[in-house]
């Protein structure tokens, strides 16, 4: 098997999974009873927190645990519209976005808020001038993903933070960071509001957190006992934020090493996919290397995926939650329909071998001129 979708989900990693397994055995204690099995449980709830606090440099009221990335992106825009609707009704977002961002964004009109999309250049970067304009006194956030999860292009957010707080110092900069951390280093103070899932770094799925700066409120999502979160009550699932813990630990060392790694692999595929002469590489400079996005333009993206599923190769066609027809993100940045209907995304990571894309390079070319043949 070869598996290049790893942008999409990742198998949990087996240290990651004993500490799951250890403290699902070890620590049945609810960390809300008083009893000594709830200290116990609770005394290791604050470990787990400790560690994932200090990879950040956040305070331990900064981090709030979700079920994942959707969850914390719904806590973050929701949280700050309802928050702080007495100061202003508008939103801006990119049109790089994950799904979820932009069903939040949809809901939240229903409501009366206003939705602004920023543009971007052809690189796929922020357009700094549209969004400075675009920035308002009723503008109470700003919501730009830092890695975009189809094309790879990684934001500078500091750049843009610094323009939006320039513009309107009480306005809000709110990042998904799901497809940066464990790829690339990151600084989350770059942003007040920050999601993240474990799912994507070698962690189990249903844990992510949000990353909340101190000194800003949110409007609670889910309401009951607060007595380890007044953002998020109920009872914390300890055993996955034990193991979001430990990948977060081993995602974050040696970054720099991995992604020399990464970009090794996926130079390769690109050469080897500039042969075709109808098959459009969408990246660019700001391109993570993690991503790679292309555009098969006279086959169906869908057709080919499948196909390569004979050869138990798994990639895929635009984000894993995306049902729409194009690539957004290729829409925004080549703004060519043909292209954005046809496109396929494999994702590559530290621990993918030279031999798994060998192996995908001669399934490729095989189920590429099959299709090919049969259009024809």
């Amino acid at each position: 098997m070869v598996y290049l979708d790893y942008s999409a989900t990742t198998p949990v990693m087996y240290d990651v999974l004993d500490s799951y397994n250890k403290a699902s055995r070890d620590y049945m204690g609810n960390v809300n009873s008083l009893h000594g099995l709830g200290v116990k449980s609770r005394a290791l709830l604050t470990s787990a927190t400790k560690q994932i606090c200090e990879i950040f440099s956040i305070l331990e009221k900064e981090l709030i645990f979700t079920s994942g990335a959707t969850e914390s992106n719904n806590t973050a825009l929701k949280g700050v519209a309802l928050a702080y609707k007495n100061r202003g009704n508008h939103i801006i977002v990119s049109k790089l976005e994950h799904p979820s961002i932009y069903k939040i964004c949809d809901f939240l009109q229903t409501l009366g808020f206003k939705i602004s999309f920023v543009n971007n250049d052809s690189d796929g970067l922020i357009d700094f001038e549209d969004l400075k304009n675009k920035i308002t006194p009723e503008t109470i956030l700003v919501s730009i993903c830092a890695v975009n999860s189809e094309v790879g292009v990684r934001q500078p957010l500091k750049t843009i933070r610094q323009i939006i707080k320039k513009e309107n110092p009480d306005t809000i900069f709110h990042s998904d960071m799901t497809q940066a951390i464990g790829k690339i280093s990151i600084n989350i103070h770059d942003v007040d509001l920050a999601s993240m899932s474990s799912h994507k770094i070698f962690g189990p799925k249903g844990i992510g957190f949000l990353y909340k700066n101190d000194k800003f409120r949110l409007e609670p999502l889910i309401h009951g006992s607060s007595k380890s979160n007044e953002l998020r009550a109920g009872t914390p699932p300890l055993p996955l934020i034990v193991a979001f813990s430990k990948a977060l630990r081993i995602a974050t060392t040696d970054n720099e090493k991995r992604e020399s790694l990464v970009k090794k692999l996926n130079d390769k595929i690109c050469d080897n996919l500039a042969k075709y002469p109808n098959i459009k590489i969408n990246k660019t400079k700001f391109s993570i290397p993690h991503i790679l996005n292309i555009s098969l333009m006279n086959i169906k993206s869908e057709t080919f995926l499948h196909a390569l599923e004979e050869f138990e190769v798994y990639i895929s066609s635009n984000t894993a939650c995306s049902s729409l027809d194009i690539s957004t993100a290729v829409m925004a940045i080549y703004n060519d329909k043909r292209r954005a209907a046809t496109t396929l995304r494999i994702s590559i990571s530290h621990v993918t071998t030279n031999e798994e894309i060998n192996s995908f390079l001669n399934a490729f070319d095989q189920v590429y001129k099959k299709l090919i043949e049969v259009s024809s």
